[in-house]
């Protein structure tokens, strides 16, 4: 069983900076891959980045490539999302979730646990 806690959403200007991090309860979290999606109004929920549970695989979508950065700590399970140079169309829910493998992560599916999310949003 794992527990995630996301944290670090807020409001920020366009161009700004900020990171979210997941906190995950579990003895197992270092096993787990790990992924972060988001949810914007009237969209469906998507995905934005995943990791490997060695930090060794990385994935992105292409609209956050070259300006988000996904990264764990093993020992802190912690899983964090840089995001960098934010535009407006970044505003959402985001969402960290945990699957047991690498593979398809880029999809929803397969994401057994999910926190329950923390809001970003951009101003122009």
């Amino acid at each position: 069983q794992v527990q995630l806690v996301e944290s670090g959403g807020g409001l920020v200007q366009a161009g700004g900076s900020l990171r979210l991090s997941c906190a995950a309860s579990g003895r197992t979290f270092s096993s787990y891959a790990m992924g972060w999606f988001r949810q914007a109004p009237g969209k469906e929920r998507e995905f934005v980045a995943a990791i490997s549970w060695s930090g060794g695989t990385t994935y992105y979508a292409d609209s956050v490539k070259g300006r988000f950065t996904i990264s764990r700590d093993n020992v802190k399970n912690t899983v964090y999302l840089q995001m960098n140079s934010l535009k407006p169309e970044d505003t959402a829910v985001y969402y960290c979730a945990a699957r047991a493998t690498i593979v398809g992560a880029i999809t929803t599916s397969g994401y057994g646990y999910w926190g329950q999310g923390t809001q970003v949003t951009v101003s122009s």
